[in-house]
């Protein structure tokens, strides 16, 4: 490597192994791939923990549950109820939804606190102390291990679901925004898949493995402690949140490279001059700000939606269409985890086209073939018994299902959260967006399994009316996002919405809003 190029980036290098500052010296020489590497090492540890941890449960439930009966028969010398079984199991299932809502209530300030980078270098101690503890439930002989175990796990990744989009969101240059924001959701779904495919028999789905199984989560949460301390925080909390400008240079030449980093630090600076005197807005203080309502409402909407659009329900019915199909029991568990293969796979095609088709086209055309194929399935639910092909078609709708939502809503949502908010309302717009999505998650839980019971397939009626609406909604309401910066898009905003406010209004809103 020549001389001139180890003088001018040796001043952004870490203290480590020549090892490490030869991969740092590589990745500053092809910013793109840096980019790419911040990317992975944010997301291990952050939305791939939170899909791993949804996912990984679900194998083992039969071991857990004989477990929780066998350590309350050695306590109280008697058999459990079943209805005491079935709650113990739902709590320890659903200590992770609340969790989570924990979590995203105060990732938010972690976030302004502690810093993007700080926050989730922090996130892991709930990671690894959960891992101890589930790990060790069993030869503790301790359910309880495992109820606050599943709690902290929760905990972790409500604040990473807060705070990684925003890291992503702020590190990324325009022209690539959107492709990193979709890494949040190419690693939720990888997370996903890697859960169902390390519960098979043939890897740590036995019996005996099923703790050691629970503790992997302390993987993802070691590789992210190594990686991510290399990377700068993000420039634009550097500068505008702490008015540190050497050093948000310094993060901008690591992260874009000296040849385009002073244009980046110029626009920073001109968000940072509009900012003067105003803080980092409360969540609460969103719902006041006339000028960014309809951001607010969208981000409500779009949350809601993304839980209740029957994307749990189409996998809860995956496991009959299998049998109807005529899939084996033994073999329904790599069905499912084809499924899950499939969200992946359209989760990374949605972060190919989303800078190519823009943000709006992905998320409103993927609503609206969700609707289309709960229709469908409806329909061939209906007639399951009519022809055996029937039960073949309910399965390709599954499929279409879940790809539509990986294609737009599962992979473009959290970049719109991003997008429409600046500085200092980001972390309470994500606090707002955040708990929305962890409510609704508990409440689709919670109720899910009476809506089957009492609507069975006809059920998809009422995802299809909840997926239509937000697809026309959003036609109508949210302007496209690619390659805008904040500020414009904030201007977009006020512009659609121009008649709720005279022009002076709205500039001195514009002047007053946070970035």
């Amino acid at each position: 490597m020549p001389k001139d190029y180890l003088t001018e980036y040796e001043p952004l290098l870490t203290k480590g192994s020549k090892k490490t500052k030869r991969l740092q010296l590589f990745c500053f020489q092809f910013p793109n791939k840096f980019l790419l590497l911040a990317m992975f090492s944010t997301c291990i540890g952050g939305t791939f923990q939170c899909g791993y941890n949804i996912s990984i449960i679900n194998s083992p439930t039969k071991y857990v549950q004989d477990f929780v009966n066998q350590t309350w028969r050695q306590r109280y010398q008697t058999e459990i109820s079943e209805d005491g079984l079935t709650l113990l199991w739902s709590t320890i299932v659903s200590m992770f939804t609340i969790g989570g809502f924990i979590g995203v209530s105060i990732g938010g300030t972690l976030s302004v606190k502690l810093g993007r980078r700080g926050t989730l270098l922090a996130n892991n101690v709930f990671s690894l102390v959960a891992s101890l503890l589930m790990g060790l439930s069993s030869s503790a002989g301790s359910f309880e291990m495992l109820i606050i175990g599943r709690l902290l796990i929760g905990i972790n990744a409500g604040i990473a679901l807060c705070v990684e989009p925003m890291f992503l969101g702020e590190i990324a240059p325009t022209s690539l925004r959107g492709a990193m924001g979709t890494g949040s959701s190419i690693f939720l779904t990888g997370g996903i898949l890697s859960g169902q495919v390390m519960g098979l028999k043939e890897l740590l789905g036995k019996e005996q493995y099923w703790p050691l199984l629970l503790s992997t989560t302390c993987i993802p949460t070691l590789l992210q402690l190594q990686l991510l301390p290399w990377f700068p925080e993000s420039p634009r909390y550097l500068l505008i949140d702490r008015g540190d400008k050497e050093k948000c240079k310094k993060a901008l030449n690591q992260l874009h490279g000296s040849a385009g980093s002073d244009i980046v630090l110029e626009d920073i600076q001109k968000e940072k001059d509009n900012l003067v005197g105003f803080e980092a807005k409360k969540p609460w203080e969103l719902f006041a700000d006339r000028s960014i309502r309809w951001q607010v409402i969208t981000i409500i909407v779009l949350n809601i939606a993304q839980q209740l659009n029957g994307v749990n329900a189409m996998y809860f019915y995956a496991d009959y269409l299998f049998r109807q199909a005529g899939i084996s029991e033994d073999n329904i568990s790599y069905a499912t985890v084809g499924t899950g293969a499939c969200e992946c796979l359209t989760a990374l095609t949605c972060g190919m086209l989303v800078e190519s088709l823009g943000r709006k086209v992905l998320i409103a055309g993927g609503y609206l073939l969700m609707s289309i194929c709960c229709i469908l399935f409806t329909v061939t639910l209906a007639l399951q018994k009519v022809s055996p092909v029937f039960p073949y078609l309910s399965v390709a709708c599954v499929f279409a299902f879940v790809l539509s939502f990986g294609l737009g809503p599962g992979g473009v949502t959290n970049i719109l959260t991003t997008e429409m908010f600046k500085q200092t309302t980001r972390p309470a717009a994500f606090m707002i967006a955040g708990s929305v999505n962890w409510l609704s998650f508990f409440f689709i839980g919670l109720l899910f399994p009476f809506i089957v019971i009492g609507l069975q397939h006809y059920c998809f009626l009422v995802f299809f009316v909840v997926c239509l609406s937000v697809g026309i909604y959003i036609i109508i309401v949210l302007p496209e996002t690619k390659n805008k910066s904040f500020v414009e898009i904030q201007k977009e905003f006020q512009s659609r919405w121009s008649k709720e406010t005279d022009s002076d209004e709205t500039d001195a809103l514009l002047i007053s809003t946070s970035l």
